[in-house]
């Protein structure tokens, strides 16, 4: 009895003397994830219900006029938008992908990266003159008599949209690819031995194995359009304004912290939200790739 109760004890004090070990190892990453993480936020949460110097929640009260309604409407309305049309023209190229030949595949691979190489900025004036009134598309369009105006392409919602998609597509692809190609090609032939076709073994044994990609990438595109600044800057012509445009209008602009703080707080505890949703409907672990 005695020897068990002194195996016990060491025992507990090695799984002490370990989690002293890792958390020692850990805290070099801790002091920085808290000054550049956590002192931040905490410092945003902190000028939001600031006024003149004392606790005030009038900069809350402000984001619950029509004007901020409107913009938090587009904001997201852009975001869902820019996911689903980013889910339709990615998820077949990364099926398609997934059934090439590694070889074929890695090429494929290269050319999603590509615009990764490219400045986002560079890209989005690329865009302005793609897409402009004199621009190749509406040029394009006019020699082959297709129009017979200019089309609006561009410094509205639909160049907003375009710009957005384009440069959010390979967030899409990527996991969906890395999903993908994880399905046993097996099940899809077992599920054609057993009668079903080609269609109905899609949507009934391969599309449900893909879902974790198809999560994962949706929320990862939708969390960055929901901040995504440059492009609708540009693109949109300030007639598009979303809420980080107004957040940096607010700071820049009007040099007032305390709403652009009030902006970014109930940005920050919309997208925790989300995730909250996510982890009650689905593993989180499980639509990243995890076990």
């Amino acid at each position: 009895m005695t020897l068990a109760l002194d195996n016990a004890r060491e025992l507990r004090a090695d799984e002490r003397r370990e989690r002293f070990s890792i958390l020692g190892l850990s805290f070099p990453a801790l002091i920085l994830v808290t000054l550049l993480v956590f002192l931040p936020v905490g410092w945003l949460f902190w000028l939001s219900v600031i006024d003149g110097g004392e606790l005030s929640l009038i900069h809350y009260r402000r984001l619950a006029d029509a004007t901020h309604f409107r913009i938090f409407y587009v904001t997201f309305e852009i975001s869902i938008l820019v996911t689903v049309l980013a889910l339709l023209l990615g998820y077949p190229l990364a099926y398609l992908m997934s059934q090439l030949p590694p070889r074929w595949a890695g090429i494929c691979l290269i050319f999603v990266l590509i615009p990764f190489w490219t400045s986002l900025l560079v890209r989005t004036y690329a865009w302005l003159v793609l897409l402009q009134r004199r621009g190749v598309i509406n040029q394009t369009l006019q020699d082959l008599g297709l129009i017979d105006a200019p089309l609006r392409l561009v410094h509205n919602y639909t160049g907003t949209v375009i710009g957005m998609l384009h440069i959010m597509l390979p967030f899409m692809i990527l996991p969906l690819y890395a999903a993908l190609r994880t399905v046993d090609p097996n099940y899809m032939r077992a599920a054609s031995n057993l009668g079903a076709g080609p269609v109905r073994a899609f949507w009934t044994v391969f599309f449900p194995l893909s879902l974790p990609g198809v999560f994962a990438g949706s929320l990862l595109v939708f969390i960055l359009s929901l901040g995504f600044y440059v492009t609708p800057a540009l693109l949109g012509g300030g007639r598009v304004m979303m809420v980080s445009m107004k957040i940096q209008q607010n700071a820049g602009l009007y040099f007032d912290w305390g709403a652009a703080s009030a902006l970014g707080v109930v940005l920050l505890v919309v997208t925790l939200f989300i995730f909250w949703v996510l982890s009650r409907f689905m593993r989180v672990e499980r639509v990243f790739g995890g076990g």
